[in-house]
């Protein structure tokens, strides 16, 4: 008999929460930028989580955003 699955509801209910945010700033960007603005971002975004390259640069370690990183 297979061991019993762990409860999920929590991550579940984590990973909705941040689809949510993800929507509401995917549509925000469309509203300001347009559709293409929108897709480019979010391409580029997924590109570099896959590469493990940071999406923002940090002052000093911190908490408070100093830019976006650019391509490079």
């Amino acid at each position: 008999m297979p061991p019993p699955q762990p409860d999920m509801s929590e991550e579940a209910g984590s990973k909705d929460a941040f689809f949510i945010q993800l929507a509401e700033i995917t549509e925000a960007m469309i509203a300001a930028h347009g559709r293409d603005f929108a897709t480019g971002a979010l391409v580029l975004s997924a590109k570099f989580v896959a590469e493990g390259r940071p999406l923002i640069k940090r002052a000093n370690g911190g908490d408070e955003t100093v830019s976006a990183e650019k391509p490079g």
